[in-house]
């Protein structure tokens, strides 16, 4: 019997990869986004392709109610979620002197009290099953000095740590996912077209590539995953520097 994934913002970016990588190896999906007609094309062009089973939960995760039945979703004990992947996310435009506070509070709050609501409505399934991996997609972003969008994610990564160890013995693993600048519409929705994000060539990354990369080490039961080599150096290179210096080089793009 194949296994169900739930992926939240799965519209579109990582979330839509995390969908075909995941249909190609047989799981079913459950995917959640806010926009159900592109749900609904990438749900059709899965099932097609790949044969397996995709239902759409379309819900906004600010949305009390709306959230409130993907929660519902990821606690049906008679059609459990095998694999929770936490994707949604957004950025901020301006800087943290300059977004009104509530903008700051809504990211906040879709950044970390979203995901571990979700964490906490799958992981008792998952322990009375004694088996699940939960994907948390955080950033490269939360391992250096950078803004509210960085402390947001560093939530993610040092939850992951704690539970990747405090349940493993029970069958769960619990990974954060840290990619840097990928080729998705992360930054169109901030604004910025292609080539005005003001991030150098060599540091962008592709999505099949970050999604690849971050399923072999979730296999591997790894707490984090940092999915390319120029990224992993640049993480050891910030932890001798000073922060003057990493908060510097860190600002460069958006």
């Amino acid at each position: 019997m194949a296994r169900t994934a739930l992926i939240t913002g799965a519209s579109s970016g990582l979330g839509a990869e995390y969908a075909r990588h995941l249909a190609r190896r047989g799981m079913d999906l459950v995917l959640v986004a806010r926009d159900r007609e592109a749900l609904a094309m990438l749900a059709a062009s899965l099932r097609d392709r790949h044969e397996v089973r995709v239902e759409v939960l379309a819900a906004d995760l600010l949305h009390p109610r709306q959230r409130d039945r993907v929660v519902a979703r990821l606690s049906d004990a008679e059609h459990p979620i095998d694999m929770l992947v936490n994707n949604a996310g957004y950025g901020l435009r301006l800087g943290f002197e300059s977004n009104d506070v509530e903008d700051e509070v809504r990211h906040l709050d879709m950044h970390v009290t979203v995901p571990m609501r979700l964490i906490r409505a799958v992981l008792p399934g998952m322990l009375r099953r004694e088996s699940g991996r939960i994907v948390n997609v955080a950033s490269v972003a939360a391992l250096v000095p950078r803004g509210t969008y960085g402390a947001a994610k560093a939530w993610l990564v040092s939850f992951s740590r704690w539970a990747n160890v405090h349940y493993r013995d029970r069958g769960i693993s619990v990974t954060a996912v840290c990619p840097g600048f990928v080729h998705t519409n992360f930054h169109e929705r901030l604004g910025l077209p292609p080539g005005d994000e003001g991030v150098p060539e060599w540091m962008w990354l592709n999505a099949p590539e970050v999604v690849a990369q971050s399923l072999r080490d979730v296999a591997r039961g790894r707490s984090v995953s940092i999915p390319s080599a120029r990224y992993k150096a640049l993480v050891a290179l910030s932890r001798v520097l000073p922060d003057a210096v990493v908060v510097k080089a860190a600002e460069r793009g958006r």
